[in-house]
C-alpha cells in the first residue's frame, strides 16, 4: 500500500471528531444570539514519491482543511440597516408620544378656555368681587398649566439627551471592542475556530452599532473591518486596530448635534438620529407654545394698559413673562383688573375695556392656537406608528431571512451527529483492523 492503513484511519478519527466537536457548538448554541452556524470542509489527503514510486499520487487519509461560518453577507448587511431604521422610528415615535402626552395631561387647554370663560362672566356684573377674583385666580391656574407643560417638554428633552448621550458613550465602546477583534482577527488562523468566534462578535458588534447610527462597513480579505458613521459624509470610526471618538453637544434650543473626533457627523438612521428628530420637532413646538403664551399675555397685558381698575388707577399688568416656562400672575387682588375704560370714574360699570380685551383674545384665539399644536403633534405619532410598524415587520422579516440562513437546524444537526459519530467509529474499526493485520503479520514472521 502507499499508505499505511493505520494513519489513514487515524486521519479519518481526527476529523470526524472534529466534525462532532462542530456539531456539538451548534447544538449548544442553537438559541444564542448572533450565533452563526458552523460546518466543516474536509478534504483528502495526498500523498507521493516513496522507494521505486517517484511521482506516484495517492491518497492518505483526510484533514480538516477549514471551519466555515454559515453567514451571507447581503442578509447581514440588510439586518443592520433595517433595524437601524427601526431604532430610529422606535425613539422618534417615543419622543413624539411623550410631547402629546405633556400637552395633553397639563390641562392648558382646558385652562385657557375656562381663563375665557370667567372673563365672560365679569362682563354680567364688572364690579362683583367675587368674579374678579375668580379672574385672577384662573389666571393663576392658567399660568401654572403653561408652566406645567414647559415642564414636561423639558423632561421629555432631558429624557432624550440621556439616552442619547449613553448611546453616544456605549457606541465608543463598541468601536474600542470592534478595533480590539480586528487585531485579534489578524493574528486568528485561517478557518479555525477562533477566528468563526471572533467573526461572530464582530457582526455582533457591527449590528450593535447600526442600532445607534448608520454605517459603512469595509471587509479585508482577513476579516477584519473598517467602518465609518453616518451620511453626506460618512466619518471614519473604526479603522484597523484603532478607533475614533463619537461626541455629542447640546445647543441652546435643546437639540443635538453629533461629530466623530470634531467633525460633525449627521446619524442618517438608528436611535441617535431618532433623538435628533424628536428633539428637533420637540424645539419647534416648544416654540409655539412659548409664542402662545407670550401672545396670551401681551393681549391681556395691553388691554390692562388701557383701562382702569376698579379704584380709577390706570391699569396694571396681570402677567409677567414671556415664555410658557417663565408666565407667572403678579396682579394680586381683583380690583386691579381693567374693566372700565380709560377716563372712567372709579367703581364703574362701563365694561367697553373689559369686551375689548376679550374680543383681542377673540381674536388671538389661543385655545384654537394650542388646540392646532396638539393636533399636529397627534397627527405625527399617527404618521409614525404607521412607519414604525411597516418598519418592524421589514426588521422582523429580514432577520427571519438571515436566521434562516445562518441559524442551526435541530434535526439537520442530529442527522450530522449521527453521520459523524458512525464515521468516527468506522475510522476506529480500521485501526482496530490494522492492528490486527500488523499482529497477524507479526505472528506469521515468529
Amino acid at each position: 500500500m502507499a499508505s499505511d492503513l493505520l494513519s489513514i484511519a487515524a486521519s479519518g478519527a481526527r476529523a470526524a471528531r472534529g466534525a462532532l466537536d462542530v456539531t456539538a457548538q451548534n447544538i449548544a448554541n442553537a438559541s444564542s444570539d448572533g450565533y452563526v452556524r458552523r460546518s466543516l470542509r474536509i478534504e483528502e489527503v495526498s500523498a507521493s514519491g516513496g522507494a521505486g514510486r517517484i511521482g506516484d499520487i495517492s491518497l492518505s487519509g483526510a484533514r480538516i482543511a477549514e471551519i466555515r461560518r454559515n453567514a451571507d453577507s447581503f442578509l447581514q448587511s440588510e439586518v443592520r440597516r433595517t433595524s437601524g431604521d427601526l431604532q430610529r422610528a422606535n425613539t422618534e415615535l417615543s419622543g413624539l408620544r411623550n410631547m402629546e402626552s405633556a400637552l395633553e395631561q397639563s390641562g392648558v387647554f382646558t385652562a385657557i378656555v375656562e381663563f375665557e370663560a370667567v372673563l365672560q362672566q365679569l362682563a354680567g356684573d364688572p364690579i362683583d368681587p367675587s368674579r374678579r377674583a375668580a379672574v385672577v385666580a384662573e389666571a393663576d391656574t392658567l399660568a401654572n398649566k403653561f408652566n406645567i407643560t414647559a415642564s414636561g417638554f423639558d423632561s421629555v428633552g432631558a429624557g432624550l439627551r440621556f439616552e442619547a448621550e449613553s448611546q453616544v458613550s456605549d457606541a465608543n465602546i463598541v468601536g474600542g471592542e470592534l478595533a480590539r477583534v480586528n487585531l485579534r482577527l489578524t493574528r486568528a488562523g485561517t478557518g479555525s475556530s477562533d477566528r468563526a468566534a471572533l467573526l461572530d462578535q464582530r457582526d455582533q458588534l457591527l449590528e450593535r452599532l447600526a442600532g445607534f447610527t448608520s454605517i459603512s462597513t469595509t471587509f479585508a480579505s482577513d476579516g477584519t473591518v473598517a467602518v465609518s458613521l453616518g451620511s453626506n459624509p460618512a466619518r471614519s470610526f473604526v479603522q484597523g486596530g484603532a478607533s475614533s471618538t463619537l461626541t455629542s453637544a447640546t445647543a441652546a434650543d435643546g437639540t443635538m448635534s453629533f461629530a466623530v473626533d470634531g467633525q460633525a457627523m449627521t446619524p442618517g438612521s438608528g436611535a441617535l438620529a431618532g433623538a435628533s428628530l424628536a428633539l428637533t420637532e420637540l424645539a419647534s413646538v416648544r416654540g409655539r407654545l412659548d409664542t402662545i403664551a407670550a401672545g396670551l399675555a401681551d393681549a391681556v397685558n395691553n388691554a390692562q394698559a388701557a383701562g382702569v381698575a376698579l379704584d380709577g388707577t390706570q391699569g396694571q399688568p396681570i402677567f409677567a413673562g414671556n415664555t410658557a416656562g417663565t408666565l407667572r400672575v403678579v396682579m394680586t387682588d381683583g380690583k386691579g383688573l381693567a374693566t372700565a375704560p380709560a377716563g372712567a370714574v372709579a367703581g364703574s360699570r362701563d365694561d367697553a375695556n373689559l369686551n375689548a380685551l376679550r374680543q383681542s383674545l377673540a381674536s388671538l384665539d389661543p385655545a384654537q392656537q394650542l388646540s392646532g399644536v396638539l393636533f399636529d403633534v397627534s397627527s405625527k405619532v399617527a404618521g409614525r406608528n404607521v412607519t414604525q410598524s411597516a418598519l418592524e415587520t421589514i426588521a422582523s422579516s429580514a432577520r427571519v431571512s438571515l436566521e434562516q440562513q445562518s441559524g442551526v437546524d435541530l434535526d439537520a444537526e442530529a442527522a450530522n451527529l449521527i453521520r459523524f459519530q458512525q464515521a468516527f467509529q468506522a475510522s476506529g474499526r480500521a485501526m482496530q483492523a490494522a492492528s490486527d493485520i500488523f499482529d497477524t503479520l507479526l505472528g506469521i514472521g515468529r
